[in-house]
């Protein structure tokens, strides 16, 4: 399972500590009974079995981890601890470092499972959050258009366009006309022209029996515009 969050630094993080803790033991208690001048110190093999038990658990995790991955692995070792801490009784042994040793290890369960509560909720709640939506892209500029120069009266074909309402409507098969809604009616033959270059167009999707509409275009805005 792969998570957003970098659940193998935050593990890091909190097993560091006890990690160093058991190899700092592991170490005097070394170099105690190397110096077969003094007698071995007790304290110091209490000390490094508490440390070795206390770091087991997240030593075992990160052994699960290379094959796993740190998810699965967390997932696997806290599931295994709960089960024991749920079935395990303190030691029974007539041995009392056999039992001071289950002793240790049950406390190092119950602390690595409070260490990483949560975890795997953090990790599940990062996979199911959506990616941030990418930021949006401005729009953009629109191309500049090459204005035509217009006469006098093919602008004002295009301001009756504009301000008058301009149909052409179809009377009887193959005789059209050109009619307006108010002002001064445009030529026939001018408003045909300003659509045949492009400066104007007509509605198409109302048949032209009923009469089709006359538009400016957006070249036909800049020529008057200009």
């Amino acid at each position: 399972m792969t998570a957003s969050i970098d659940l193998a630094k935050i593990f890091a993080s909190v097993s560091g500590s006890y990690l160093r803790a058991e190899e700092a033991a592991r170490k005097n208690l070394a170099e105690n009974m190397e110096d077969v001048a003094l007698r071995v110190d007790m304290s110091l093999i209490r000390e490094a079995m508490k440390a070795a038990a206390m770091a087991l658990p997240y030593r075992t995790v990160m052994v699960w981890a290379e094959k796993s991955g740190m998810y699965e692995a967390l997932k696997g070792v806290r599931k295994d601890l709960t089960r024991q801490l749920l079935s395990r009784a303190p030691g029974s042994s007539t041995c009392r470092i056999t039992n001071e040793a289950a002793r240790m290890e049950i406390e190092a369960a119950q602390s690595f499972l409070a260490n990483t509560e949560g975890l795997l909720e953090q990790a599940e709640a990062a996979t199911e959050e959506p990616a941030p939506a990418p930021e949006p892209r401005p729009a953009p500029e629109p191309a500049p258009v090459d204005v035509p120069n217009a006469t006098p009266a093919q602008k004002r074909t295009l301001e009756a366009i504009r301000d008058n309402g301009v149909t052409i409507q179809e009377m009887r098969v193959g005789q059209t006309l050109v009619t307006v809604q108010d002002g001064a009616k445009p030529r026939k033959d001018m408003v045909e022209w300003v659509i045949e270059q492009g400066w104007a167009t007509r509605d198409r999707s109302v048949p032209l029996f009923d009469g089709q509409l006359v538009s400016l275009t957006q070249l036909g805005d800049a020529i008057l515009a200009g």
